[in-house]
């Protein structure tokens, strides 16, 4: 009889640095050909589960282990890694720590070439990965400049030029635009359907949908809540943990017989005073780059929710890193507060901006999360009561409370992404500026911080956000704009393509598309209901409006 692809029997285990269990008992069968995807909320043991199928537990994380996990009948703690990496191939969350090469191409040839193969089978490999995934232009890029998006590209690429019988994909459209995203999980389900095994563990549980998942294993607190097929929403499912097509969210809160009134507030519309100004800037890396920016003109002001939106490397990073000064503009200016961001520090613009990376390495560095939350208030010169208060309800704002003492670089990458945001909130900054706040994200979590940072439940607000002027945040999650801006860029062509209200940009389906940003279910039917709501609201508000 031919053994599957993969056996997981009662597994467990608990991480050497954590109190808890991370997983248990987690018992199923996976056929070759099969695509699975794993749902559930940030720290649920999605990724440790992951971990223990490509041996990174024990491998590389310690802690107690027991149960059976076996890769065609072999246990996977008794494989060599050269074995594993051919069975199995990794995509991590977080591509900064899989990009090991300064050039694309090397960096997609690399796992081949620790293959021994030959050249002309190393170079076909990574010819077929990059036109799988539509990268072809990538080719020569410096690894460094890419965007995270395109980072998250080359490193699916690489994994795929391994040509491994199962693939595991831990947040993989986490960075990509929503069209890059759509292309990927294309092809995620012709690797399925040419007979690879695929395991998707993703947050973005609709955009996963459209391609049909074999069958839903849906995690709570380290446990199987539910293993099957997923033509329907599962009763077992809570739809505030895990964001779900609007559509199934309004028929749930029916069922429930409980239409709940919208807890969020009209989004002002009132705007104050100039905050940060960007006039006619343009931006490169030196004089042998192209320019990444092109006559910029931006002004964000007191009370603006802004969204940003564009297509992965069309330089949104780069953009908000002017207003927070760590580049300066080849031509024209960036004020902040009036003042040219060329006269000022960046610890001075920090007092006014706080800045949350599009990866959770390039802060963390603290042994405690109490420690790294510190940090930055001690360093503004905060009274020792303050920073107290301010890490104690920073950590309660992004449901950290009860994991001061824990090693930040030891949590799942949503819990570190959370333990950034919070960081900066800490900080009390005027202006928040988030790049991907909800990659790595649970639903109930980020809706819990964006209600906080953009203070729209009942008009409640902290020692924290009582002093915020304006919130912007770089995303791909569509339904985060349509949810809670009041303004949304659009960013394309090396500067801002359109710049408005979320009704007035977000109707435009042409232009969304040519930007590579598809229309979501949300999106679809706010505006279907916009006559009778006068304003975008979250799906659950939405149910009292659906006849």
């Amino acid at each position: 009889m031919t053994q599957p692809p993969l056996l997981v029997e009662n597994l467990t285990f608990k991480y050497r640095t954590r109190p808890e269990l991370a997983i248990e008992n987690i018992s199923f069968e996976l056929k070759q050909g099969e695509l699975l995807l794993i749902a559930g909320s940030s720290g649920c043991g999605k990724t440790t589960l992951a971990r223990c199928i490509n041996g990174l537990i024990p491998r590389s994380y310690r802690g107690e282990l027991s149960g059976k996990a076996l890769l065609y009948g072999k246990e996977i703690s008794s494989l060599e890694i050269p074995e594993m990496a051919q069975i199995v191939g990794t995509l991590l969350q977080d591509p900064e720590r899989q990009i090991v090469a300064s050039n694309v191409f090397n960096e997609i040839a690399f796992g081949p070439e620790n293959l021994g193969l030959p050249r002309d089978e190393i170079i076909m490999r990574v010819d077929q990965a990059m036109k799988r995934l539509n990268i072809e232009y990538l080719r020569e890029r410096e690894t460094f400049n890419l965007s995270g998006g395109e980072k998250q590209k080359v490193a699916l690429a690489g994994v795929l030029t391994m040509n491994p019988s199962i693939l595991l994909l831990d947040e993989p459209l986490a960075s990509l635009d929503p069209a890059s995203a759509h292309d990927a999980l294309h092809a995620f389900r012709g690797l399925a359907d040419e007979g690879k095994t695929v395991i998707l563990v993703e947050h973005r549980v609709e955009d996963a949908l459209q391609i049909k998942p074999d069958r839903l294993l849906y995690m709570e607190a380290g446990k199987i809540k539910y293993l099957g097929g997923i033509e329907k929403l599962p009763k077992e499912i809570d739809h505030t943990q895990v964001k779900l097509p609007a559509p199934w969210v309004v028929q749930r809160v029916k069922t429930l017989d409980k239409v709940e009134e919208t807890a969020r507030s009209h989004k002002s519309t009132e705007r104050g005073e100039p905050l940060v100004v960007f006039e006619d800037v343009d931006f490169r890396y030196g004089d042998e780059y192209p320019l990444i920016l092109q006559n910029v003109n931006l002004t964000i002001n007191r009370g603006d929710l802004i969204a940003v939106l564009g297509p992965n490397g069309a330089g949104k990073s780069t953009l908000v890193k002017h207003a927070i000064g760590l580049l300066k503009p080849t031509r024209g200016r960036v004020l902040v507060e009036g003042k040219d961001t060329r006269e000022m520090s960046v610890a001075q613009i920090a007092r006014v901006l706080g800045y949350v990376f599009q990866s959770p390495t390039h802060m963390l560095y603290a042994p405690t999360v109490t420690e790294e939350l510190e940090f930055g208030p001690k360093n503004l010169g905060f009274e020792l009561e303050d920073i107290k208060v301010s890490v104690k309800e920073s950590l309660a704002t992004v449901n950290l409370t009860g994991f001061d003492e824990y090693p930040p670089l030891g949590l799942s990458f949503g819990q570190q992404k959370r333990t950034t945001i919070a960081a900066v909130l800490a900080m009390r900054s005027k202006i928040m500026i988030m790049d991907e706040p909800t990659a790595g994200q649970d639903f109930a979590n980020y809706t819990r911080f964006m209600d906080a940072l953009c203070n729209t439940t009942n008009g409640k607000q902290s020692i924290l956000t009582e002093n915020f002027a304006s919130t912007l945040f770089i995303t791909h999650d569509l339904d985060l704009a349509v949810t809670y801006a009041n303004r949304v860029l659009l960013f394309g062509d090396k500067h801002i393509v359109a710049d408005g209200k979320p009704e007035d940009v977000l109707k435009d389906t042409d232009m969304l598309l040519k930007y590579r940003v598809r229309p979501t279910s949300l999106l679809q039917l706010n505006l279907d209901l916009f006559a009778k709501t006068g304003e975008f609201l979250p799906a659950e508000s939405l149910t009292k409006f659906v006849s």
